[in-house]
């Protein structure tokens, strides 16, 4: 994240200051930004920060509740499995293309999607798997964390 920022400042200020633009450090840029973004898929899971919609959830009895967030981490765990799917094909298709800006093959920069995918699924099994063995008292409150 710190090289992230300081890139973002960096290419800020040379742009609007100095007038000054490469596009290698805008592109590389772009790609700490993604790494990132596609990084924080499986810690988002295991922190429970993703979205969740908890109108209904918090109707419902302890027991109902168990049930209803395996269902939704099974839900995503498909729903990740289809992204990388995807992301492989997309992956197959595109990876040959050179980037604009530093002449690398796309591949070396859209691998980061089918292996945040693989990540993500670790995290989603983790979840899944202390969801089963959580006690029954975990699920009486608003309690949304399981690993704390």
């Amino acid at each position: 994240m710190g090289i992230l920022a300081i890139s973002v400042i960096f290419t800020v200020v040379m742009r609007y200051l100095f007038s000054l633009s490469w596009k290698e450090v805008e592109e590389l840029t772009g790609i700490f930004f993604a790494f990132t973004t596609f990084w924080a898929m499986g810690l988002c899971v295991l922190k429970n920060e993703h979205v969740v919609i908890d109108v209904l959830y918090n109707v419902f009895p302890p027991a109902v509740k168990r049930w209803i967030s395996l269902i939704n981490y099974f839900v995503v765990f498909v729903i990740n499995g289809l992204f990388f799917y995807y992301s492989l094909i997309y992956v197959g298709k595109i990876g040959t293309h050179l980037s604009k800006g530093m002449m690398i093959p796309m591949s070396y920069y859209y691998t980061i999607m089918p292996v945040s995918c693989i990540i993500c699924a670790i995290c989603i099994v983790i979840k899944m798997v202390e969801t089963t063995k959580a006690p029954a008292g975990f699920f009486n409150s608003d309690n949304y964390n399981i690993t704390e």
